[in-house]
């Protein structure tokens, strides 16, 4: 299949890479995963500025009316410089399940802030208890008058301590695990009742545990159809799914890069370790688990306008693809680089912590494996 960029989108592309890499490099990188915040609001402003946070929100909310594949070029781009900032819980996630499913006022509100780098979101979905069941909720939100109120617990909560505002999955009607009764809610980060948990992740992001005490929400803060939202939550990590495909293959070819051009160098027995066949071997594999993911990241994101059964099988078989070839080039990359590979001064153990936090992002290899075959 002939897959070709628009002009618009290499465009895009060559922006996002430029900023990368004069603006990204490892040890900026780590500098800003260890300073206090754990990101850089002056580089949100410029990915603002940029036009990213804007690519695919619509043009009449402020937006450059893009599509997934712009989502895919930034994400994958991001991906190869180990960016932290809150891009998929904010404009993948938060813009896009606003765009989908949020009334006319919510995106003349929020689309606008999020284009302009004003406001940042963070989806809190998953539960202790819930694996990875999006509709196994405890959280509760009881009808009040003209308001709801929510109680109970999420987990793990990734870029919550950097968000404006949290959109939270609710049982409001039906039992613990029920597909009907599940809504989304739009809440303050700040609003009364609402606590954070921050802390550091493996592959250097924030997450918070968020914990709600009768939380009142307007009735206006619901995002799509009260009881009805477990059809958006679903349509929306999907979406997640195929971002992060995209920012996998990324890390995989960096990871690629770096082994090959480490194995030229380095020599033992008076030759570079590149001539060895057994080694050649294991390069070709890692090349080879990276170009299958590199297609089966651009066969998810053609899928997500398809048809909610067979967006749901794409993603879960990049899901599946993506976690197995990640896990693979990483430990290849480890090995292959000898002992300094485990160490926290080369780059190559980031970006493995990176692929196996993707792994565990909205259900991991066996979790997906499972799905497919009950979608098939």
């Amino acid at each position: 299949m002939d897959f070709s960029f628009t002009e618009e989108q290499t465009l895009l592309r060559n922006s996002v890479q430029k900023f990368v890499s004069s603006a990204y490099d490892f040890d900026t990188r780590r500098s800003i995963i260890t300073s206090e915040g754990g990101w850089r609001p002056a580089y949100w402003q410029q990915f603002a500025e940029l036009g990213l946070l804007g690519a695919a929100i619509p043009e009449d909310f402020g937006g450059l009316g893009g599509n997934a594949v712009d989502t895919m070029v930034v994400m994958e781009e991001f991906g190869r410089g180990l960016v932290v900032e809150p891009y998929l819980g904010t404009v993948v996630i938060g813009a896009g399940l606003l765009a989908a499913a949020g009334s006319t006022a919510q995106k003349e509100e929020l689309l606008p802030q999020i284009a302009g780098g004003e406001l940042v979101t963070a989806l809190a979905y998953a539960e202790p208890q819930g694996r990875f069941n999006l509709a196994d909720l405890t959280t509760t939100a009881k009808a009040q008058g003209g308001d709801y109120v929510l109680n109970g617990h999420k987990a793990v909560v990734i870029g919550a301590p950097w968000a404006h505002k949290l959109i939270i999955s609710a049982r409001t009607a039906g039992s613990q695990r029920e597909a009907k009764g599940v809504t989304l809610f739009l809440v303050d980060a700040t609003a009364p009742g609402v606590s954070l948990r921050s802390y550091p992740t493996v592959d250097g992001l924030r997450a918070a545990e968020v914990t709600l005490e009768n939380v009142k929400v307007p009735a206006s803060a619901v995002i799509g159809a009260v009881d009805g939202g477990l059809a958006s939550l679903e349509m929306i990590a999907d979406r997640a799914i195929a971002a992060l495909a995209a920012e996998a293959i990324g890390a995989m070819k960096v990871l690629n890069d770096t082994t090959v051009d480490y194995c030229k160098t380095r020599k033992q027995f008076g030759v570079p370790i590149g001539k060895f066949q057994v080694l050649q071997h294991r390069m070709v594999d890692m090349f080879m688990a990276y170009e299958q993911s590199v297609s089966i990241a651009y066969m998810v994101t053609l899928k997500l306008d398809e048809s909610s059964e067979e967006r749901a099988k794409a993603a879960s078989a990049a899901k599946v693809q993506i976690g197995k070839a990640g896990r693979y080039i990483g430990q290849q990359a480890v090995q292959l680089h000898g002992g300094m590979g485990m160490t926290d001064e080369l780059k190559v153990g980031h970006y493995f912590k990176r692929l196996t936090m993707i792994d565990a992002q909205f259900g991991n290899v066996d979790h997906h494996l499972k799905r497919y075959a009950q979608l098939t």
